[in-house]
């Protein structure tokens, strides 16, 4: 600032300063970018203190050459997601089945924001009515089981408001079961995990498992030798099976919930 008097050379810093403080304020100001985009750029200062071309798109946070603005002016949003459908009714009649719920997106994420869960849940379930209405639920084979929870849909009255047979409990010593139990981690079947070798597990028979004719539900082991082994197998995975001893028939269940089981 040669020649200058001191005041303008007071007033000629104070512009540059200005000018400074003018481009510092470009950065990512209405310039954020879905994804990779090469030409989501601005000239200012990026997040590692260097100046010069920086971008303003979500995949500047893995190459780390951002604007520094960036997590102002472009803050992560996560994926926002409707509440769960009702379940809907199995997908087949008289053999175990499944049923699903969904849920839709209502927001992607945005700026690298959490990604969107799962869409869609399916549990295992089964139907004793066939399309034209007849009873067709199966008289051999495994006991077919499922979680406690399951039970909360079951109706408590008929057709025409009588409280329905409230059924039995059956509690059985575990023998053995597959280890494809211990794996499952979808979250509506999840209650497989608390199968274990050894433990006593209690399995509730209920309509419409329970059968008009023999108010037995199908594998229960009333009518067996207390020595007998028998059959069970997990509804919603058919490779979590094993086997169990009966213990004893009770009014009502008294395991606690997690051992707490439904016949299907």
């Amino acid at each position: 600032m040669k020649g200058l008097s001191p005041e303008r050379a007071c007033l000629a810093l104070l512009a540059a300063l200005l000018g400074t403080c003018h481009l510092a304020k470009a950065g990512c100001l209405g310039k954020c970018c879905p994804g990779s985009d090469l030409t989501c750029t601005s000239t200012d200062w990026r997040m590692d203190r260097v100046y010069g071309t920086c971008f303003c798109d979500e995949r500047c946070k893995r190459t780390k050459d951002c604007c520094f603005d960036y997590p102002t002016m472009c803050p992560a949003q996560p994926c926002v997601v409707s509440q769960w459908s009702y379940w809907s009714g199995c997908v087949q009649q008289c053999r175990p089945a499944f049923r699903v719920r969904r849920r839709h997106v209502e927001r992607e994420a945005q700026n690298s924001g959490d990604a969107c869960p799962p869409l869609e849940e399916r549990a295992g379930c089964m139907e004793y009515m066939n399309r034209q209405g007849e009873h067709c639920a199966q008289t051999q084979g495994p006991a077919l089981i499922t979680t406690a929870e399951y039970g909360k849909g079951r109706p408590k009255h008929d057709l025409y408001g009588e409280p329905v047979n409230p059924g039995y409990c059956m509690e059985f010593k575990m023998e053995s079961l597959s280890p494809h139990c211990m794996v499952e981690n979808r979250p509506h079947a999840r209650w497989m995990q608390y199968l274990r070798e050894g433990y006593t597990v209690c399995v509730a028979c209920q309509p419409p498992a329970m059968r008009n004719q023999s108010h037995s539900c199908q594998g229960d082991g009333a009518a067996s030798d207390r020595e007998a082994p028998l059959q069970w197998q997990a509804v919603g995975n058919p490779r979590c099976r094993g086997t169990w001893k009966k213990v004893q028939k009770l009014q009502r269940c008294s395991c606690p919930q997690v051992h707490s089981f439904l016949f299907i």
